[in-house]
């Protein structure tokens, strides 16, 4: 049996029927094309699939789709406005912070959930923001120096 199912993906209203085991990273990934969000280890401690639940960070292969209802999840594809990069995925790349990538999308979830949070975080707040997301090539030091590098732009009054 399928329940109907109302979210805000993305800044969009989003409706579909989900089974009442279906996990929001099979909603995301299998039926809405959210390919940033990655099946990793389905335990929740690679932290590959984080997503932001109204703001938070959560990982969405822990997250049943139906207890989201109602609330507002964001995913890296909603961070593209008028098809510019948020200043994460500029100072990901320019900071070659994604090696093989599998990471970066939780990795630059958690890190905006931070920033959004505390604009000026110290290195052991964003080594502690990051710290549920595993790098398998381990460029940890790049990742940090990336959201560094936003926060000071920020403090600076300069676009990354």
């Amino acid at each position: 049996m399928k329940y109907p199912f109302s979210f805000i993906l993305n800044g969009m209203p989003t409706e579909l029927l989900v089974k009442p085991t279906e996990t929001l990273l099979d909603v995301l990934r299998e039926r809405l094309g959210m390919v940033s969000v990655k099946r990793g280890c389905d335990s929740g401690d690679c932290g590959a699939c984080t997503v932001l639940l109204n703001g938070e960070p959560v990982r969405s292969c822990l997250t049943i789709a139906l207890t989201v209802a109602g609330k507002s999840v964001e995913t890296v594809e909603g961070l593209v406005k008028c098809g510019k990069l948020h200043p994460l995925q500029t100072a990901f790349h320019e900071h070659y912070a994604a090696q093989c990538g599998f990471c970066t999308p939780g990795m630059i979830m958690s890190a905006k959930a931070l920033l959004e949070k505390n604009p000026e975080p110290d290195r052991e707040e964003i080594v502690a923001a990051i710290s549920g997301n595993l790098c398998r090539c381990g460029s940890y030091r790049e990742i940090v120096e990336a959201v560094e590098s936003v926060v000071c732009c920020r403090e600076k009054g300069v676009e990354p």
